[in-house]
């Protein structure tokens, strides 16, 4: 995949950037080494490979899932700059 001059302007105004007119050429050039590189990686096979969400193969611990208040709070509504009967005190921000 090739982007051309016009296809940078357009995806810097959708992104809201301005790109000013002498810079257009070498950051479609920058972009174009980019999406060589991308282009390089559906070449490595992936068959038979199982997604990971890390390097290195582990478990995550679980958790009991138990509703609680988090036993503080008083320290909590301490942080509130408005507290109002043991609550946070919102303005109002719809008219």
């Amino acid at each position: 995949m090739s982007l051309d001059n016009a296809t940078v302007q357009k995806i810097a105004s959708l992104a809201r950037l301005d790109v000013a007119d002498e810079r257009v050429a070498k950051l479609a050039a920058e972009l174009n080494n980019i999406l060589g590189w991308v282009e390089q990686l559906n070449q490595v096979p992936t068959e038979g490979v199982e997604p990971m969400t890390s390097v290195v193969a582990m478990k995550l611990p679980w958790r009991a899932d138990e509703v609680a208040d988090g036993g503080q709070p008083a320290a909590v509504i301490a942080n509130a700059p408005d507290p109002e009967d043991g609550f946070f005190a919102v303005p109002k921000v719809i008219e």
